[in-house]
């Protein structure tokens, strides 16, 4: 038997032990996923556009970490990261369109050991062997409720895979479907004994930006949304169209959480259910005249993050500075359901902070592109590069040196780069050496992306990029 699959089935073996009975107390977990939605983009966030009533109410309701953020902001090794509770260069996504090791110690495995029912609905994309290939039992990672496809951005037309190889299709505007069967579980599942874990994956606000139904769309007049003042003018025209676009996505995906929360409310399930909201990474749109995702800016890196709990967890509506990575939901969730965290985690427990206890962190987090590709490929300055996200500033190197610095109270949109700056040397230095302790830490030597694909024996194309198909 293979080490790692001996490792994984002890820790699963070890909770399901610790675990033996399910507790009718523990509470049930809903985690739903959004894809390229950055932090800013919402009412209660300050967005003077964007109208998401239901969000800006559960935020009300929620702890809301300000400071959260995808360490490696693209699609596939944030996935990975949630659900291991470990880093890209330790699970091994650090390109979209590989396979996260089938035998990962992951969140629904260890919540099935612990007496949890597991569901996943909507998008994967973590299997690596097709985006329209069925994924098999085996390569779930413990969830066995399953409608779900590895990826598309065809919103309108989507297929989905149950437990055989048949495509299955959603009746329309995906994410609205998916919502509607996830509602159908919770329903189902309101009188059960077992609690549950729901995972929701939604495809949108990721682009294309212009395939909202209508009547989302008809709310957004490209001529009258108001710019982020890091978007230069040779970007306006674009930005405000596709900003349109994706704030129709973002109101459809509110009015789809305003069905979640009745049904969480009506099924009587909410005063059991942590409820959690956020983000794979978020979408420049025009700012810094970039575009979509893996840049350090906060507009790709900084993601939304809210967690509503049950009143007997001890929690309270508040917001925390405390900078969240990617890997730190697993074992905050965890945390919060009363279930041993396994040693293979690398992530920190906010559980106690959510309580009103200590931050678990040093006040800092890792941002990372291990390897550019696609969207930020190296022929349109596309890098490696490491970085340092504390609650006040941005630091990041790449693999020649110091490259942005960046004070994020005095300057929110991140539009005056102090690195190498000679008046904020000392600034610089002391971030430098905290990056540069956790890298050691982590045991992250930063060497070109190429070494690492070569370790991990991926094949690229001259993007970088992993075809999508095997």
């Amino acid at each position: 038997m293979p080490a790692l699959r001996l490792l994984a089935l002890l820790t699963v073996s070890a909770v399901a032990i610790t675990c033996r009975a399910a507790d009718p107390a523990k509470p049930n977990i809903v985690v739903v996923l959004a894809d390229q939605w950055r932090a800013q983009a919402f009412g209660f966030a300050g967005d003077p556009n964007v109208k998401t009533p239901n969000f800006d109410r559960l935020a009300g309701e929620s702890v809301r970490f300000t400071n959260a953020v995808a360490g490696m902001p693209v699609c596939s090794p944030t996935r990975a990261s949630l659900l291991t509770g470990q880093r890209p260069l330790t699970h091994g996504v650090f390109l979209n369109d590989v396979t996260l090791n089938p035998d990962a110690v992951s969140l629904p495995k260890v919540l099935k050991a612990a007496g949890y029912e597991t569901g996943a609905i909507g998008k994967w994309h973590i299997d690596g062997n097709g985006r329209s290939t069925f994924i098999p039992r085996e390569r779930r990672q413990g969830f066995d409720y399953w409608k779900v496809l590895e990826c598309t951005h065809n919103y309108t037309d989507s297929i989905y895979y149950g437990d055989t190889s048949e495509k299955l299709r959603w009746s329309g505007y995906d994410a609205l479907d998916q919502t509607r069967d996830a509602c159908e579980f919770l329903k189902s599942r309101a009188k059960a004994d077992k609690p549950f874990l729901l995972w929701l994956a939604w495809g949108p606000p990721h682009d294309p930006y212009f395939t909202a139904p209508p009547k989302y769309r008809a709310i957004y007049d490209p001529t009258t949304i108001r710019l982020r003042p890091n978007v230069p003018a040779k970007a306006e025209a674009q930005a405000r169209k596709n900003l349109a676009g994706y704030y129709a996505h973002c109101s459809a995906l509110d009015d789809a959480m305003g069905d979640i929360l009745a049904t969480l409310r009506e099924s009587g399930l909410a005063e059991n259910t942590i409820l959690v909201f956020s983000s794979d990474h978020g979408d420049m749109l025009g700012s810094q005249g970039l575009w979509k995702k893996q840049k350090p800016f906060d507009e790709s890196a900084r993601v939304p993050l809210l967690i509503r709990w049950p009143s007997g967890l001890g929690t309270k509506p508040r917001q925390l500075s405390a900078p969240f990575n990617s890997e730190d939901l697993m074992p905050t969730l965890l945390g919060l359901a009363g279930v041993p965290i396994p040693r293979s985690v690398e992530g920190l427990n906010y559980s106690d902070h959510l309580r009103g206890g200590k931050d678990p962190s040093d006040g800092s987090t890792i941002l990372t592109c291990v390897s550019p590709f696609g969207e930020f490929e190296r022929r349109s300055g596309g890098k490696e590069y490491r970085g340092l996200r504390t609650a006040r500033h941005t630091y990041v190197r790449d693999l020649t040196g110091p490259w942005l610095l960046f004070d994020n109270e005095a300057d929110p949109h991140q539009q005056t780069n102090l690195a190498n700056d000679p008046t904020h040397a000392v600034l610089q230095s002391e971030l430098d050496s905290r990056l540069q302790q956790k890298l050691k830490a982590n045991g992250d030597t930063f060497l070109p992306g190429p070494d690492y694909i070569a370790q991990r024996g991926y094949r690229v194309n001259d993007r970088g990029t992993v075809p999508y198909t095997p």
